[in-house]
């Protein structure tokens, strides 16, 4: 075994559901001190996929290791280093906030208490409140303090801001995941399947978008910018007739021509310069532009 494992490697796992792939021959690599963003429509396999990394459910083939552990063998050595958060949080309805925490808290060999009363304060959370009177976005908030706390060297995330309301999910992605990575930048890892791209854009170090259970792109999110730009071109009357390559998308409207290039805009945008426009623009696209662009 290597002295330094992945974080996360899936290798050509498939995860079946009578005769419906839900995960179909996925491979992925998360290195340490990662951010590592994981996209996907709605049913394309990425909560299917944390259950497998979480031996919630057990593959159908393919091998799964995290820490280059087994998650299925090696359970509590593997869950021990971690923190997960659901897109559905629930807690045992009896209890109040502070009884949550403490009861997760037990189960930890490490808890920050100070990080604990500053999430309490943050989020405005009553430690005496019962669960049960706790609203959605709530026991979301709940359950990213529970995460936090024990500090771990590996956060999985889905759809970790489901029910927060937009102020409190901007300031928790830019303040508190980012914190709680740049305290410990070489060890601890997020892995985050989330729908809100742009929210995540500053943090995500690469990327896998999926679709129907497969691969469809996989990318550092620096070469990604590089890779897919807006080309936008305003002529002094109707833009001429094009026939360029590399081309995802075009769109002309009166006088402009917006094009989305894929690795070639260089070379598209110095065919457009020698049709002399009035205006010529290159930008990169958000990586929400990439998902969406990919899968059109």
């Amino acid at each position: 075994m290597n002295a330094n494992p992945p974080v996360i490697e899936l290798r050509q796992v498939v995860r079946k559901y009578g005769h419906t792939d839900a995960v179909n021959g996925l491979d992925l690599t998360v290195q340490a001190g990662r951010c590592y963003g994981f996209f996907g429509r709605n049913g394309a396999g990425k909560t299917t996929t944390i259950k497998c990394l979480l031996n919630l459910l057990r593959p159908t083939s393919g091998t799964v290791r995290v820490f280059g552990l087994d998650p299925e063998r090696d359970e509590v050595a593997v869950k021990s280093r971690l923190a997960y958060v659901p897109d559905a949080v629930a807690f045992h309805p009896w209890m109040t906030v502070d009884g949550v925490l403490e009861y997760v808290a037990s189960f930890r060999t490490h808890w920050n208490k100070k990080t604990q009363s500053e999430l309490l304060d943050r989020f405005r959370l009553d430690p005496t409140k019962s669960v049960k009177a706790l609203s959605k976005g709530q026991r979301t908030q709940l359950g990213l303090i529970t995460a936090i706390c024990p500090e771990p060297e590996l956060l999985v995330l889905d759809e970790p801001t489901s029910g927060l309301d937009p102020i409190v999910r901007r300031e928790f992605i830019q303040t508190v995941i980012g914190a709680y990575q740049e305290a410990d930048p070489e060890r601890r890892t997020i892995f985050v399947s989330t729908h809100l791209i742009t929210e995540f854009e500053g943090l995500i170090d690469e990327f896998t978008i999926i679709d129907a259970g497969r691969e469809v792109l996989r990318l550092e999110a620096d070469a990604a910018r590089a890779r897919y730009r807006r080309i936008r071109a305003r002529f002094a009357a109707t833009p001429p007739e094009l026939n360029l390559t590399g081309i995802l998308r075009s769109r002309v409207e009166g006088r402009e021509v917006e094009l989305i290039a894929n690795g070639a805009s260089n070379a598209i945008a110095e065919q457009l310069r020698a049709l002399k426009p009035e205006e010529l623009t290159v930008e990169a696209l958000t990586l929400e532009e990439i998902f969406m662009v990919t899968l059109q």
